[in-house]
């Protein structure tokens, strides 16, 4: 996604809506699904502590997890 916030915000607010949903997720991370929808919206603006509770919830509801990698560029 490098740089597209705005598209990882979207992606991650239709994987939310195809998997757990909004109300589900406001359960678990003890957050209005109000402020949730409000964060990964084309406006939003996830504090990094929403951001990995949410990750968190997801990864532990679905079983699918993120992993995170550095990249080298090749000379």
């Amino acid at each position: 996604l490098a740089g597209e916030i705005g598209a990882g915000r979207s992606i991650l607010r239709d994987y939310i809506n195809a998997t757990i949903g909004f109300e589900a997720l406001a359960e678990i991370t003890q957050t209005p699904p109000k402020s949730l929808m409000r964060m990964f919206g084309p406006n939003g603006n996830p504090t990094v502590t929403n951001l990995f509770a949410v990750i968190n919830a997801l990864q532990n509801r679905t079983g699918v997890h993120l992993e995170v990698r550095a990249v080298t560029e090749a000379a």
